[in-house]
């Protein structure tokens, strides 16, 4: 997975995009059997780029055996802030989960 998420990555930066944020969701079940799988791991990229550019991405996707599901959305303005204070509040909770070891 970790060798998909990084060809990605790639793939978006050397077309002009740029990443802002990944999240590892990890392994998790699936609603309802897909290509006789049962479970799948979870990733979400969000990046900023040229809207001629998601046709390319969505198109390697689809290329790529180890996907079998995607999805691509645009966010607006609103979604954009949602986001951006999800980040900020998930950040807050890991930092005093780091310190509490180190304090001991």
């Amino acid at each position: 997975m970790k060798e998909a998420v990084a060809k990605y990555v790639k793939l978006i930066t050397d077309n002009g995009g740029e990443v802002v944020y990944q999240e590892d969701w990890g392994l998790r079940q699936l609603a309802y059997p897909i290509q006789h799988k049962t479970t799948g791991f979870y990733y979400l990229i969000e990046f900023k780029a040229d809207a001629q550019f998601v046709a390319t991405l969505e198109t390697q996707y689809h290329r790529d055996e180890r996907i079998i599901r995607f999805l691509t959305v645009a966010l607006d303005k609103d979604a954009v802030a949602y986001a951006e204070k999800r980040r900020a509040n998930k950040a807050a909770k890991a930092a005093p989960a780091a310190e509490a070891p180190a304090a001991e």
